[in-house]
């Protein structure tokens, strides 16, 4: 039998991140009506509008517009620790120092501590404690913690905002500033029923995208205090991320912050139900507790078929994407899925996985054969 079309002529549904959304039409008049100046000379005036929202949105003094998240998070960490040599304390599961090219060491000449993340996301406090170096010239200085929330390789989790508080005030009591990556920190907030500021509140400084799940084609936030945003302002410089007329990537983060964040909910429920579909089937292995907000992270139990061919079935068969991560597969919901997407996603999965038990266990016989497509095609061809 051949392969099922995928669904509304060809579209491809696309949970491999929440950064593949396309700028809805309200971002694209936006950035064509967008006033600009040279954001180099501070003279643009959405880009200006921007950071001060921003900065009143996050409850902190200043805030600062970087081209992407790992300038962001590179350019606050070396605003925070100018001394070459210095220690950051971060999570072993972290992003800043899985995904961001080593930037810290590499172009700031500091170290990284790592330090075990639990499955939530957090870092032991006692952990934290036991990792600051002494006062001694044997010794590097230990200038910063990193924290991240939501927590993209632990599943999307959150950290409490009472894990949070007790980190912040023994941070205050050894003088060392925290820096959270906040790269999804609005669906942190949806999470806990919260304010973003109320997460803002228990760090120094955040980064924030714009573009994971909110809908803008480009753009990061850097918050914090005003002195603190004129460093960060100076190596966003000599990273290369002076932009002059900037508005047009501005216009479309406003959008964002004040007409996109609505969705987040729907996208927590679909991630939800998704992921309760995943784990009534027999070849999927998934820790329900971690989906807390739009991340889904399972595996493929002994039986199914191997992850990179289940990938390709699932593309080539039904125009469904998810990518492989760590020893599983991810799969992040968004405003351009929609909750019938998730029910198609689910029975391609499960096509996908019936047919390689197939390969596996052997060819079934003509009529197996047929009914196995018969069952599971004919569940898929109300979504096509």
């Amino acid at each position: 039998m051949a392969p099922p079309t995928p669904r509304n002529s060809g579209r491809l549904l696309d949970f491999r991140s929440d950064t593949v959304t396309r700028p809805t039409d309200a971002m694209r008049h936006a950035a064509f009506e967008a006033e600009v100046g040279d954001d180099v000379y501070g003279e643009d005036p959405t880009v200006n509008r921007l950071q001060e929202y921003a900065a009143k949105f996050m409850g902190k003094e200043a805030a600062l517009l970087v081209p992407t998240g790992t300038m962001g998070n590179l350019s606050a960490v070396l605003a925070h620790c100018p001394e070459r040599g210095t220690e950051v304390l971060l999570g072993d599961n972290c992003h800043i120092y899985n995904y961001e090219g080593g930037g810290i060491s590499a172009l700031g000449g500091l170290a990284f501590h790592v330090l075990h993340n639990e499955p939530n996301g957090e870092i032991l406090l006692e952990n934290l404690q036991a990792a600051i170096r002494p006062d001694d010239a044997h010794c590097s200085r230990t200038g910063l913690v990193c924290l991240e929330s939501s927590h993209n390789r632990c599943g999307g989790t959150v950290l409490t905002l009472e894990y949070m508080a007790t980190v912040k005030k023994w941070a205050d009591s050894v003088g060392i500033p925290v820096h959270l990556d906040g790269a999804r920190v609005f669906n942190a907030a949806e999470a806990l029923g919260v304010s973003v500021g109320s997460i803002a509140a228990h760090v120094t400084s955040i980064q924030f995208c714009l573009s994971k799940g909110m809908g803008a084609p480009i753009g990061s936030m850097v918050a914090g205090p005003k002195d603190f945003i004129a460093r960060v302002r100076k190596y966003r410089k000599m990273l290369g991320g002076g932009m002059r007329q900037a508005g047009i990537i501005a216009a479309p983060g406003m959008v964002a912050l004040k007409e996109t964040l609505t969705q987040l909910p729907k996208d927590h429920a679909n991630a939800k139900n998704l992921a309760e579909g995943l784990a009534k089937l027999p070849l999927v292995s998934i820790n329900l507790d971690t989906v807390e907000t739009n991340i889904i992270i399972f595996q493929l139990k002994p039986g199914a078929p191997d992850k990179a061919v289940f990938l390709r079935n699932l593309r080539e068969r039904h125009g469904v994407l998810m990518s492989g991560f760590l020893n599983g597969v991810r799969a992040v919901t968004h405003f351009d899925v929609t909750a019938e997407d998730c029910k198609y996603a689910l029975l391609a999965v499960e096509e996908c996985l019936q047919l390689g038990q197939v390969h596996i266990n052997g060819e079934m016989n003509g009529k197996a054969k047929k009914e196995l497509h018969q069952n599971v095609n004919g569940s898929l061809k109300g979504y096509e």
